[in-house]
């Protein structure tokens, strides 16, 4: 039974806990410096410990009894998180979209002895491998296209949006530059631009750059594709109204104000839907060709709990990777992409079954 510590007991973090105990293949250790989140875990098999992460040695000790870590926290920690687990020689898994916490922990994981596999969620994570996954069934590349969207299924504000999981990360990914590739060149482009309009399933949607989505598949496709972007979903309006709060009324610059201002007036809601989208041209066997994926999936209930859609794609995935690793079909050291994941592998294993 592999041993693994979840540091971060928020909404995704104890969905983690939750998925990996149920199987009965993992024990798991949910820790938080916020005694109050792990009062709200009730799963008397789950273990509990009040740890700081910015206290490096409690850190390094903790995961010194641990075989694998998930880091659930806002993306500002992981790397302490990831420099304690090669101290502990345990091997490190996060859902982090900041590009340069992404590049700090493949910077940790040079010399390491186990492997760091940042960047195992949603997007990033399930949606690069999907894409990667169709890209190399082409000969020749010309655009790969990933849309993700995390959405109410029943919007009534101004903003047609309510909050489904960080409020850190959802800044980050509206102001941080976002990665691509536009006509042939590797580029940085700027979050709320690059704007479109769909529909799908008859719902109309629009959806804009926003930063983190990519992984690595910007530097996998450099040289081999012409247009390479990911690109955050909502329902129309919403880009239109972050353009004003974020670059007129500059709250970019602000961005604790902005998180406050979010939280405080943004609700939460359970009843979710994640909208998934892969659209892939180029040409197979000198004829061009376009193929894509899509997926919708709800808020629903396992185990006898309800949980929303971000819980279950975002936790789901990671699980789904961190029982790859466990199962030997993963490198065991070094930097880890999201692209070395099989997506064949990825999506028959257990707990990435609600993307069916």
């Amino acid at each position: 039974m592999k041993r693994v510590m979840i540091i971060g007991a928020g909404k995704i973090g104890e969905t983690a806990a939750f998925l990996l105990q149920q199987s009965g293949d993992y024990q798991v250790t949910l820790a938080d410096a916020n005694q109050a989140l792990l009062d709200k875990c009730t799963d008397g098999n789950i273990r509990k410990a009040k740890l700081d992460v910015n206290d490096a040695a409690a850190l390094e000790n903790a995961l010194e009894a641990q075989d694998m870590v998930l880091s659930a926290c806002p993306f500002f920690l992981n790397v302490k998180i990831a420099a304690a687990a090669a101290k502990a020689k345990t091997h490190y898994f996060d859902l982090t979209e900041d590009v340069a916490t992404t590049n700090a922990i493949r910077e940790i994981a040079q010399n390491a002895e186990v492997s760091f596999m940042p960047q195992c969620g949603l997007a990033p994570g399930f949606i690069s491998i999907a894409a990667y996954d169709i890209a190399k069934q082409f000969d020749t590349l010309d655009s790969v296209k990933l849309r993700v969207g995390a959405l109410p299924q029943f919007p009534t504000n101004s903003l047609m949006y309510n909050l489904t999981w960080s409020t850190d990360g959802l800044i980050n990914e509206y102001c941080n530059p976002c990665d691509a590739i536009y006509e042939g060149e590797r580029k940085e482009v700027m979050p709320l631009e690059g704007y479109e309009r769909f529909a799908l399933d008859g719902i109309e949607y629009e959806a804009f750059n926003t930063s983190g989505g990519l992984s690595a598949l910007a530097e996998i496709l450099d040289g081999k594709v012409y247009n390479l972007d990911y690109k955050t979903v909502r329902y129309p309006g919403h880009c239109q109204l972050m353009k004003i709060l974020l670059n007129e009324l500059k709250l970019n610059k602000k961005r604790d104000m902005l998180k406050e201002i979010m939280e405080d007036s943004i609700p939460f809601t359970p009843q979710d839907v994640v909208l998934v989208f892969v659209s892939v041209s180029g040409t197979v066997n000198g004829r061009s060709v376009q193929r894509s994926y899509s997926r919708k999936i709800y808020n629903q209930e396992v185990g006898g709990k309800d949980f929303t859609a971000i819980q279950l794609t975002t936790a789901g995935a990671a699980c789904a990777v961190i029982d790859l690793h466990a199962k030997g079909l993963l490198p065991g050291n070094g930097f880890v992409k999201q692209e070395d994941v099989i997506f064949k592998d990825l999506i028959s294993n257990r707990f990435a079954q609600y993307y069916n």
